[in-house]
């Protein structure tokens, strides 16, 4: 379904040319009916800091790491079995966290992981920033040290891959030939073996700064090329991996050169080849937005109203379903009529900004961070409790709340109210937020329930 351009989707494409070098960098992208922000990707610093300091948003060179192959080893023992069937699934709902584990503080981060409660941790790497400057010569750096020192902490490791070599795309986006990344991902996976839990195959490729600056609903098919090549070769390695289709981002505008809605990228995703992904992933990624909009309505039979917002409360990133957390309900209704309703949906990307001044994030002025908390806690009972198939199985395996440490280093930079600093639940100075302590607290009573059985 193609949406009507409203008012803040004609203003979006005029600044375009203005805006591109900010999405590409940060996701961010004026808010508009039908579009919700793409999440941030942080392009993780590849290189100790040295007497400069390292902006969090600007990548740079991989060290060459001459380290021997980490030993692989097998599943921790706090860890559930994975029972290996097709598609491999969680009997019941797990939570986890998005950080930034490179070059900062991060046995800080991974504590910080553990005393929420958090049994999850996803970490997005830049494959262009690994594999180079020849094609097959891989330099893992700091990776072998994030893997290494999750995996010591017994806490599960999801592996979210972007950003192409240029060798293989010029503008980074997705590889031309699927089998590049198959290659990627199997040398990854033989590398770690399963202290690498989960393997999330790109991020919001519905959007077209993934994809050269255009994207048409065409080019789902060529995803789902690249995601049965990664399937094949991870799971030839490592069975016991968890696989994902990536997250499209929440989005409702069909417009080549910003996105395609994310409902026709998910149909066309499942139809291409007569449904051939159907065989190839474990789980589906989602990024359900939120804006300023509780997690329990939806519109348009249960909308919220963002009083004071302009140009009014009824028309203020509310008005499509895409702003809403409950749009993984549609998802999920998107996945059933398309037949592969047997596989669970993994949150990767959850959460909602606070106040900031980013352009794009303005939402977040309405939502306070005791609202955010309110917010973060609602969503995460949602999951555990109501998102189950008739039979009570839970169709959502994994959510990861976005984020724990981002505001650490944005005010490292000197940028405190970057909007991907208030979507996070720590301050600048490390110290928790109402929302972590809230998080804690209801991660820590659901441990007890499950523990004695009820």
């Amino acid at each position: 379904m193609k949406i009507p351009l409203s008012w803040r989707q004609v203003a979006l494409i005029a600044l375009l040319g203005v805006l591109t070098p900010l999405f590409a960098a940060c996701g961010g992208a004026p808010a508009s009916q039908g579009t919700t922000p793409p999440t941030a990707v942080i392009n993780a610093p590849t290189l100790p800091p040295v007497a400069a300091t390292v902006n969090p948003i600007s990548p740079v060179p991989t060290a060459t790491s001459d380290n021997p192959a980490p030993t692989p080893v097998p599943p921790s023992p706090t860890a559930a079995p994975v029972e290996l069937t097709f598609p491999l699934r969680l009997p019941q709902p797990e939570h986890g966290v998005v950080a930034h584990l490179y070059y900062t503080d991060r046995e800080r981060v991974l504590t910080l992981t553990e005393i929420a409660g958090y049994t999850w941790v996803r970490q997005q790497i830049q494959w262009k920033d690994i594999e180079g400057p020849e094609p097959g010569d891989y330099k893992w750096g700091e990776l072998d040290n994030i893997v290494d020192n999750v995996a010591a902490r017994n806490i599960n490791l999801l592996i979210s891959i972007v950003k192409a070599p240029s060798f293989y795309n010029p503008t980074n986006g997705l590889p031309r030939d699927p089998v590049t990344m198959g290659n990627f991902v199997e040398a990854m996976v033989r590398r770690y073996g399963t202290k690498i839990k989960a393997i999330e195959i790109w991020n919001e490729q519905n959007l077209a700064v993934e994809n050269g600056g255009r994207v048409t609903v065409e080019d789902a098919g060529h995803y789902v090329e690249i995601l049965v090549e990664c399937y094949k070769r991870i799971k030839a390695v490592e069975p016991r991996i968890f696989v994902l289709s990536g997250a499209p981002s929440s989005s409702g505008v069909d417009e080549p050169s910003l996105a395609v809605s994310d409902e026709r990228y998910y149909r066309a995703m499942y139809e291409y080849k007569g449904g051939l992904i159907k065989d190839y992933f474990d789980a589906q990624a989602v990024h359900p937005g939120g804006a300023a909009n509780p997690p329990d309505t939806l519109w348009p039979e249960k909308p919220s109203y963002i009083q004071g917002c302009k140009p009014a409360p009824d028309r203020c990133w509310n008005d499509h379903p895409t702003h809403y957390f409950r749009h993984v309900e549609n998802v999920r209704k998107f996945m059933v009529e398309e037949g592969v309703g047997d596989h669970q949906i993994w949150i990767t990307e959850f959460g909602w900004a606070t106040p900031n001044s980013t352009p794009g994030y303005e939402f977040g002025n309405y939502v306070s961070l005791e609202q955010q908390r309110d917010y973060i806690i609602t969503a995460m009972k949602r999951i555990d409790e109501l998102y189950r198939a008739p039979d009570g199985k839970p169709w959502v395996g994994v959510a990861f709340l976005w984020n724990m440490n981002f505001a650490v280093l944005w005010g490292a930079q000197g940028n405190p109210d970057h909007e991907q600093a208030s979507f996070g639940i720590l301050n600048p100075d490390w110290s928790p937020r109402p929302s972590f302590l809230a998080i804690q607290g209801y991660l820590a009573e659901r441990k007890r329930r499950m523990e004695s059985g009820r």
